[in-house]
């Protein structure tokens, strides 16, 4: 459910440690959040393109928040599908630790869309940021939610994203 009745000029742009410290950890263990603002969606059953309808706060401005599942590619093993119909997402960078009080709290992963099938797909600039918990056992996942991703166009003039 969107949320309603928000102020003028409201504008969500959570910190890292306040998406995971706050938004994922309370996510996960089914606590309230204050302003449920971030809808759930399995991001590789859509295209990047189709997520801006998706968002309960649908803006002119080319960032979105989501909650999703970890799919995994194969069910015995550890490696994540992210593949859509039109293309894929693929991984860039190496994880960056995101910290809160000089303690790792969670990871950032950073990917970016690419039109096609690997290994000859055509690079977008469509840019992911997936933020999951550090392996902690006591932020177990009981809810299949771990991850919260902010998407993104880069080099986005809004008439043409």
């Amino acid at each position: 459910m969107a949320p309603v009745g928000l102020p003028p000029g409201f504008r969500f742009h959570p910190t890292d440690e306040e998406l995971v410290n706050y938004y994922l950890k309370r996510k996960i263990n089914c606590q309230e959040i204050e302003l449920d603002i971030i809808p759930e969606v399995d991001l590789y059953k859509c295209e990047p393109w189709e997520l801006a309808e998706k968002s309960f706060l649908p803006s002119r401005d080319p960032e979105w928040y989501f909650f999703g599942p970890r799919d995994r590619k194969y069910p015995n093993g550890f490696r994540t599908n992210r593949a859509t119909k039109a293309g894929y997402w693929k991984s860039t960078g190496k994880d960056r630790k995101v910290n809160c009080q000089n303690r790792a709290i969670g990871m950032k992963k950073t990917l970016v869309y690419y039109r096609g099938r690997a290994p000859q797909g055509i690079r977008t600039d469509w840019v992911m940021h997936e933020y999951r918990l550090v392996e902690d056992k006591e932020w177990e996942d009981t809810s299949g939610i771990q991850v919260v991703r902010a998407l993104f166009v880069q080099n986005c003039v809004h008439d043409s994203c």
